[in-house]
């Protein structure tokens, strides 16, 4: 296994300096990066996996776009270092795979596995970066298996990013993970800021949007879930790291999540094995379920899960968001939700709600699935919403004063608003 493992990795350094390359970006000077960094600045074609050894770092320059091509081998990003992608509104950077593969018909056909951080990974920054068309599942020449990184197994389904060093931390910002067949984020360590990302489109047959273990401290805010299999938000502190997973997960937008998983999860938030969670001014729409707990292994009792909106455009959905002890079905005393079919409509900016849309499409089979995510809709709040008011805005988060420091850049979880969801009013 060791001489295995250290062919990769040799292999995937010369990768480095090998790629394919086309299109030159604009020069940053060599002298903004410390010595020994690995800076891409071109668009790259991959073709086997790449591995960023302990104590280097990876830079990718604006407006990148990597192009993940092998099918065979299906292409991994280890990161054993550091990775930084700062990509900006004009110029972002791209994950992604040849044109002929991005259709909804293969979103879920795991053309590459996902950027996958080592338990020596200090620091990580995702701004302004897509990552779509992964979840490859693992086989003994992945180069996740061969570090034995994530679940440690073959035959696993790969995140889109995964981070582990519970001394470590990242920051997710700006970002769109877009149909990736596994969990979009998998977390299992350390201290991050996740906010104003786009979720969309998680999971072929399980997966959720953003996914908790233990060992984790963060603030979760201001981000848009569509159509994730299973959850928009899974929290938990299985495995008993330490420190104990406390998370804050407020003003996020879950919409249309859980349709496709045909059992006891699949919604829009999740809660299990002890976590300590704290989950404010969430606006959650014609989503399977409202917030659920594992009812043999529940959540920590200082968790709150209140004030939260919940709106369901058809009435089997205003039923399944009311409370119920037996099934996990969670429902907090300040709670905005939608008593019958349509009532209480967030009254989006953009968006045509669905009123003959079945929730329960994966386990009926109607047929009567929800829309596709359209780029053009706007799921910012009209004149009058009911959901513009009702939010709690006297929390501390972890991250909105001191912030997290990487790579000399501080970097805070924005304050928390009184209305709910994602986004304001237009």
């Amino acid at each position: 296994m060791k001489m295995k493992k250290l062919s990769l990795i040799f292999a995937s350094m010369l990768l480095l300096v090998a790629f394919t390359s086309c299109d030159p970006k604009e020069e940053i000077p060599e002298k903004l990066y410390p010595e020994g960094s690995i800076v891409w600045k071109n668009d790259t074609t991959i073709k086997t996996h790449v591995i960023i050894p302990v104590g280097k770092s990876l830079y990718i320059e604006p407006g990148v776009t990597v192009t993940m091509d092998d099918t065979l081998v299906r292409p991994e990003i280890v990161v054993l270092g550091n990775i930084y992608c700062y990509g900006t509104a004009e110029k972002p950077i791209t994950f992604t795979v040849a044109s002929q593969y991005r259709t909804e018909a293969k979103r879920f056909n795991r053309y590459w596995g996902g950027i996958i951080c080592g338990y020596d990974s200090k620091e990580a920054v995702l701004d302004y970066v897509t990552i779509e068309y992964g979840g490859a599942q693992t086989t003994e020449q992945s180069a996740s298996f061969q570090n034995q990184l994530f679940k440690t197994v073959t035959g696993e389904g790969v995140p889109g990013f995964h981070f582990c060093n519970t001394a470590g931390q990242f920051v997710i910002q700006n970002s769109t993970f877009h149909n990736n067949a596994e969990d979009q984020i998998y977390i299992t360590g350390g201290k991050s800021i996740v906010m104003n990302n786009k979720f969309i489109g998680s999971g072929f047959d399980g997966g959720e949007a953003i996914n908790y273990k233990s060992g984790c401290l963060a603030d979760v805010a201001y981000n848009l879930v569509y159509d994730a299999n299973s959850n928009g938000i899974k929290l938990s502190n299985k495995g008993a790291l330490e420190p104990q997973t406390h998370l804050f997960a407020y003003n996020n937008s879950l919409i249309n999540n859980g349709w496709r998983r045909p059992k006891v999860k699949g919604g829009s938030i999740w809660l299990e094995q002890n976590v300590y969670a704290e989950l404010y001014n969430n606006l959650v729409a014609d989503c399977r379920w409202g917030a659920k707990r594992d009812a043999k292994a529940p959540e920590d009792n200082r968790t709150v899960i209140t004030p939260n909106y919940y709106f369901a455009s058809t009435d089997i959905g205003a039923t399944q968001y009311k409370g119920d002890e037996t099934k996990g079905q969670l429902a907090g005393a300040s709670d905005i939700v939608s008593a019958t079919a349509g009532d209480k409509n967030p009254m989006f900016a953009n968006f045509t709600i669905q009123s003959d849309m079945d929730i329960n499409a994966g386990t009926t089979k109607s047929g009567k699935t929800p829309q596709v995510y359209n780029s053009a809709w706007d799921f910012r709040l009209g004149a009058g919403s009911p959901a513009l008011t009702g939010g709690k805005t006297d929390f501390t988060r972890h991250f909105g004063t001191t912030g997290l420091t990487i790579n000399g850049v501080t970097y805070k979880s924005p304050a928390p608003a009184a209305y709910f969801g994602a986004y304001a009013a237009k």
